[in-house]
């Protein structure tokens, strides 16, 4: 059965290029160690563009199962390259207290 995690925040207006500078590294970061990225079947970023919050992001990772996910979760979590030179960076970027995540399963 197909589990999305799925993380919801919003960047600090004043962040917004940093943001995008951030989410390219992570991509190329994520092309350049697929070995890492292994279980993840996709991996989507949308942008609020009406309604909700102004700044807000719905960050969508697709794994076949939840088992995967935590295999992932549990690898990258540990990986010190991650998290000091990627992870590190995220919470200085977000307006406290709006970062979420959310398991979703396919019912369809």
């Amino acid at each position: 059965m197909t589990v999305f995690i799925v993380e919801t925040y919003v960047v600090k207006p004043e962040k917004q290029a940093e943001f995008m500078a951030f989410v390219k590294k992570l991509a190329t970061w994520k092309e350049k160690n697929p070995k890492r990225f292994k279980e993840v079947r996709s991996w989507k970023l949308f942008a609020q563009m009406f309604g909700g919050n102004v700044g807000g992001y719905v960050e969508v990772w697709e794994f076949e199962n939840l088992a995967e996910s935590e295999k992932f979760s549990n690898r990258i979590m540990q990986d010190k390259e991650f998290i000091t030179n990627i992870y590190a960076e995220l919470p200085s970027l977000l307006v406290p207290a709006t970062h979420l995540i959310n398991v979703w399963n396919s019912v369809m």
